[in-house]
């Protein structure tokens, strides 16, 4: 048992020695802020980026992090000099449970990138070296805003992304800082351009002003009315822009959508099949929009997700089908067919919400209920029986979900 003791800080005294023969490591420079209940919001509220490592004692990928994120500190500490340029900080986990629980760690060790105290969707998963860390620091400083020397850019304009375009009087204003802290956080969902005086003049003819230019050739523009100074308003704005209600789920991203901690009501669809996929997007605005927050809308390609719809008992052919994961089972909706009947896509979500669909899954059907949206009559209709709000899968799937993600730290 001794042995075993003392095996995680030989790795750090392994991982120390070979970064000082490459010389890499200055022991003892480092400025890590170790973040605790008391600290932790004025530490990143106050930092325009910060990279934090969410770390356990016992873990032994945790114990060689930590020489490779002290390094990147000191040399990221030496281009942006700045204290709240850039700061990195740590979480010792086990310490403070409830800051892990707070931004949902279920892995050791995890970076978590903050912008003006603001947690990004996309943690880094990049390589766990010196140079990659502080590469990526690097990147988080360019300006996401690009520049127009002239309007003729806009004719060479990425209709393929979607584009946020601001027309300033002055970059050394208010109205332009506010843009600017809206663009770093949503640099990933959006194309930011501003110009600024005279080449911005044309388009200023009421004052400063943002548009957003969709995706498409044939869709027109969106003007922004709220109050340009006001960084909830602008940012509420943006992102609803940036963000499609209802995103693709991808083998690359599924990751990064399970961290944000919220089930997944998904369309399995074939690809080219775009008039399910609109159907699927219309109704989950007319039903669904309360919802936003409490459950992610998906859309996933029927082919490449062709596995995990065998453990649904589906196949490509049977697409387009609906199907909730919770993260411990799958749900299938009953009918796609159904999809516009008024109220029946909310109530499937409000059965997952209330618990009924885990019952369900368990138990089989309430013989007691009755069929979401449909009027409840004499005894004729009580001699069919109620139609269950998903179709129960087989006991052997019941903890297979759209990624088969396990839950276990590094």
């Amino acid at each position: 048992m001794k042995l075993l003791a003392i095996y995680p800080s030989l790795d750090i005294r392994f991982v120390t020695v070979v970064l000082l023969a490459m010389g890499l490591s200055t022991p003892g420079q480092a400025e890590i802020t170790s973040l605790d209940s008391a600290n932790i919001d004025d530490v990143l509220n106050n930092a325009a980026v910060s990279i934090v490592n969410f770390y356990a004692d016992w873990c032994r990928f945790s114990q060689m992090l930590h020489p490779i994120f002290e390094e990147s500190s000191n040399i990221v500490r030496e281009e942006f000099p700045e204290t709240k340029q850039v700061v990195f900080a740590r979480v010792d986990c086990d310490q403070h449970s409830d800051i892990a629980q707070r931004y949902r760690i279920t892995k050791y060790p995890t970076l978590k990138m903050f912008r003006n105290g603001m947690m990004m969707k996309r943690e880094y998963r990049g390589q766990r070296s010196v140079a990659a860390i502080a590469d990526f620091i690097r990147q988080q400083q360019v300006n996401p805003v690009k520049e127009l020397q002239s309007m003729e850019e806009m004719n060479t304009l990425d209709r393929s992304k979607r584009n946020i375009i601001a027309y300033f009087e002055s970059k050394d204003s208010e109205n332009y800082n506010t843009y600017a802290k809206v663009a770093n956080i949503l640099r990933d969902d959006c194309t930011f351009l501003s110009a600024f005086g005279d080449i911005s003049q044309a388009e200023r003819f009421s004052g400063d002003n943002i548009i957003y230019k969709p995706v498409g050739e044939s869709i027109a523009e969106m003007v922004y009315l709220g109050s340009l100074t006001n960084f909830d308003l602008t940012f509420a704005w943006a992102q609803d822009k940036c963000v499609p209600l209802v995103r693709e789920i991808t083998f690359e991203n599924g990751e990064e959508l399970t961290e944000e901690g919220i089930p997944f009501l998904i369309l399995f669809h074939v690809k080219e099949d775009t008039q399910s996929l609109e159907k699927f997007q219309h109704e989950v605005a007319r039903q669904l929009i309360s919802e936003k927050g409490s459950i992610n809308f998906l859309h996933a390609d029927c082919e490449k997700f062709r596995h995990p719809l065998l453990h649904i008992q589906k196949t490509p052919a049977d697409c387009p089908v609906i199907a909730i994961d919770s993260f411990r089972h799958m749900y299938v909706y009953p009918d796609y067919k159904d999809l516009n009947i008024p109220g029946k896509l909310r109530q499937f979500v409000l059965d997952l919400h209330s618990g009924k669909l885990h019952r369900e899954f368990h138990h089989g059907p309430d013989p007691t209920d009755s069929t979401p949206g449909q009027e409840e009559t004499g005894g004729e209709a009580a001699s069919s029986p109620p139609e269950s709000s998903f179709q129960k899968l087989a006991p052997s799937e019941t903890r297979y979900t759209i990624l088969n993600r396990g839950r276990d730290e590094l």
